[in-house]
């Protein structure tokens, strides 16, 4: 039976390839939004961790995502928060999403306070001095854009001159001064978030409590860095879950269609050869055997293929954007093919059900 299997597959290879292909695009498909997902998330959750802090502050109702809640909370709470016990830096920023060549956000900073809570790693240059440097990372000049000490740059339609170039995963990419761009974007005296370093890790309670028993402060988010950074999950990312299902959905159809009409069309082909089959004493399940394992050979073809073509798409980005973040976690190539597998057998049931019912009699007169 199994070389009955691979004989009727040779017989047609047009059929086949095609059948191998979309089991192979449908697993591309999947994984790479994954790998492409994921990478840019553990990217951005990197960089938040390399900052340094131990505590963040966040305006009540905000986003647990930089970028998205806005610049609601005065610069100055950031003094008052500093002259707390146990707090030995408090550092204002103000994040914001900016769209480019890709997506990023954009970090506006006070360089001294920014510095305290874990020292820059600086490549060339030296610290901001005025409204328009800019300080930028070791990432932001590989891009290819040709950028060098010195050069300007355009942020939020303003210039910038790069002052100082720093190694990667502290922040955003780019960083300018918390003053020019809350000025920029109409929000003068105001930050979205504000970074805090304990003396200890000890006191890290200590002051979370003091923070939160201050009149006015109730409603502020209060958290650990280390609680911040469990949040970023795909199932906290907004529409991750729904784009997902989306593009799974499109893949298993696209896959199934293929195989339903691959198997379906063989089935019709070789209506013949499965009346001699029967006539020799091959069961229903026999038949229905014959024409899931060919689809399960099509199957592990197609996931094989897939596997190859998602590694293709790594090096294709890489060679393109060398700085772009693709990763693929172990657990999803896993779900990949699993998803790719279940759909092609769904596909083929039908022609396989459809096989195992015909008569022998009119399959044998069948021309």
């Amino acid at each position: 039976m199994n070389k009955l299997v691979f004989a009727n597959l040779l017989h047609r290879p047009l059929r086949s390839v095609i059948s191998v292909l979309a089991v192979a695009i449908e697993v591309v498909m999947i994984l790479s939004i994954v790998a492409i997902f994921m990478g840019q998330l553990n990217d951005q959750k990197a960089r938040v961790n390399g900052i340094g802090a131990d505590i963040v502050v966040t305006p009540p109702n905000s986003s647990f995502l930089n970028g998205m809640s806005g610049s609601p909370m005065p610069v100055a709470m950031a003094a008052f928060l500093g002259k707390l016990p146990h707090v030995t830096v408090a550092a204002p920023i103000i994040t914001h999403f900016q769209m480019g060549n890709g997506l990023s956000i954009l970090y506006g900073i006070d360089y001294n306070s920014y510095n305290a809570l874990k020292p820059f790693n600086v490549i060339a240059g030296e610290p901001m001095k005025g409204p328009d440097d800019a300080v930028v990372d070791d990432v932001f000049i590989r891009q290819g854009k040709g950028y060098q000490l010195g050069d300007t740059i355009k942020v939020l339609d303003h210039t910038f001159r790069i002052c100082e170039i720093v190694e990667s995963g502290k922040g955003g990419r780019t960083l300018i001064p918390i003053t020019t761009m809350g000025d920029l974007l109409g929000t003068p005296g105001r930050s979205s978030l504000i970074y805090l370093k304990s003396d200890s890790p000890e006191n890290i309670p200590v002051i979370m409590s003091e923070i939160r028993a201050t009149k006015g402060m109730a409603n502020y988010g209060v958290q650990t860095m280390e609680d911040t950074l469990s949040q970023y999950t795909p199932a906290r990312f907004p529409g991750f879950d729904l784009a997902l299902d989306v593009v799974i959905w499109i893949a298993v159809i696209v896959g199934f269609l293929v195989i339903f009409q691959s198997m379906y069309t063989a089935v019709l082909e070789r209506t013949r050869e499965i009346g001699i089959l029967k006539s020799m004493g091959a069961s229903k399940q026999t038949i229905i055997s014959v024409v899931l394992r060919e689809t399960c050979v099509l199957a592990v073809g197609g996931v094989l293929l897939g596997f190859a073509g998602t590694y293709g798409v790594d090096v294709l980005l890489h060679a393109s954007f060398p700085t772009f973040p693709f990763q693929l976690p172990l657990a999803w190539v896993g779900k990949g093919a699993l998803i790719a597998l279940v759909g092609s057998i769904c596909g083929a049931l039908y022609p396989a059900w459809m096989a195992a019912r015909k008569d022998p009699i009119d399959a044998l007169a069948y021309e």
